[in-house]
């Protein structure tokens, strides 16, 4: 195995579940809106758009319905934020649990960074209480939730936070995340990083780098 590497941190919408944006597209496809629209909505003005306010607890979710409506409308269809949110939750990836599981028999520090959002009674798009979402939280050492410590990816401060918590620096660590915006600043701080789309390739990358088989039985 590879003793250069102290830690793995893991995404979670995209990368151990999967990812919400089929939701999104078929949701578009309903309605007649242009293809990635929502995720267009989503990268405008990405530090402070309703969106990222409503990761960093700045919105509750009445406000981030009405934000993101106003401003998908500036962007030429309206949208109201609670459809968005109930078309968050994934489904858990099997293959992605098996190798962290492997990751940490191992000896690997884990770590989850995830971009969320509060739970309210109504709507539960950060699936917190499912059961098999519960499962896989309680395997890695850390979780930091944007939702909780008020910063998200691509912030720095997010990324630091995860490394104090760990115990580690950044030279030390492996970062998985399906969206390259998540990456950059993890690269430059001096992080090994993979971009996950389909399981597959991202575990065969991870475990070149670790040195170690995660395929097995996938």
């Amino acid at each position: 195995m590879n003793t250069d590497i102290k830690a793995v941190l893991w995404d979670f919408g995209g990368v151990i579940l999967s990812s919400p944006f089929e939701a999104f597209r078929e949701y578009e496809r309903e309605r007649g809106l242009p293809g990635d629209f929502i995720r267009t909505v989503n990268t405008n003005d990405p530090d402070a758009n309703a969106w990222a306010r409503l990761e960093r607890s700045e919105l509750n979710h009445d406000e981030f319905d009405a934000a993101f409506a106003e401003e998908s409308a500036r962007l030429g269809h309206e949208v109201r934020g609670a459809d968005v949110l109930a078309l968050l939750a994934g489904e858990v990836r099997p293959e992605m649990v098996a190798a962290l599981d492997r990751v940490i028999a191992a000896g690997y520090r884990t770590a989850c960074l995830t971009n969320n959002v509060t739970k309210t009674d109504e709507v539960d798009p950060t699936a917190n209480e499912r059961a098999d979402v519960a499962e896989v939280m309680s395997k890695f050492d850390v979780v930091v939730e944007s939702s909780k410590v008020g910063v998200r990816k691509p912030e720095p401060g997010f990324y630091e936070r995860a490394c104090e918590l760990l115990g580690v620096e950044p030279a030390d660590c492996v970062f998985l995340d399906d969206l390259g915006i998540n990456l950059k600043p993890a690269k430059a701080m001096g992080m090994r990083t993979i971009k996950v789309g389909e399981p597959g390739p991202a575990i065969a990358e991870l475990g070149e780098i670790l040195q170690i088989d995660l395929t097995g039985g996938y």
